[in-house]
């Protein structure tokens, strides 16, 4: 594992398993002092507040959470249900390219329960990590200037809703009328680091 000084109030560490991510992210929030941890797909950020803490302290707790064999991510709760209409435009040019029919596609997508690898990209963004290795399809090579909002897409390892219309070069599968990012909720992004996600089709 490698920590990297970030400024002097925070750390970004590489794990060498880019799967303890989240378990290190559950760790370093449970320090005194930490102010946030945010995970990306490889790494994790940890701000902290150098007045009451020092970062050898924060350095020395995450390698020994790195060094413990039975560190695990916490349950996440309940998952998060999200209902889908699979008509997406590249439905059935992503079944001929992975070599199924698009009933079977569709099957494959929704028996799986992902998880919210990190947020990014564009508010209410999440890229849920659990996709099936048999569904890994690459991005456009050209990407659409608009993506309808609530359009569910797959691209590389991950799976994932846009929240609102924008420009995207993921391959669509369908759609979901469920709010992903909501300015008057609390939080207002219905999908968080770590939440666990099933696709519910409709």
């Amino acid at each position: 594992m490698i920590v990297l000084p970030y400024g002097d109030t925070a750390v970004l560490v590489e794990p060498d398993d880019p799967a303890a991510v989240l378990a290190l992210c559950d760790a370093a929030t449970d320090l005194d002092g930490v102010l946030e941890a945010v995970p990306g797909a490889r790494t994790l950020l940890v701000r902290f507040d150098r007045l009451t803490v020092d970062p050898a302290i924060v350095r020395g707790a995450l390698e020994l959470a790195m060094s413990t064999a039975d560190v695990v991510e916490r349950a996440a709760g309940a998952p998060v249900d999200i209902p889908v209409r699979y008509d997406g435009a590249d439905l059935d040019a992503v079944a001929a390219e992975v070599g199924c029919s698009t009933a079977s596609l569709i099957a494959r997508h929704a028996v799986a329960e992902y998880r919210v690898a990190f947020c990014g990209f564009s508010p209410g963004f999440a890229y849920l990590s659990g996709l099936e290795p048999g569904l890994h399809v690459p991005r456009m090579t050209s990407p659409r200037t608009s993506v309808p909002a609530g359009s569910v897409g797959i691209a590389g390892e991950f799976t994932g809703v846009y929240p609102r219309s924008s420009p995207g070069g993921w391959r669509l599968l369908g759609r979901t009328d469920a709010c992903l990012w909501d300015l008057e909720a609390s939080p207002p992004a219905l999908l968080g680091p770590g939440v666990r996600v099933r696709f519910v089709p409709r």
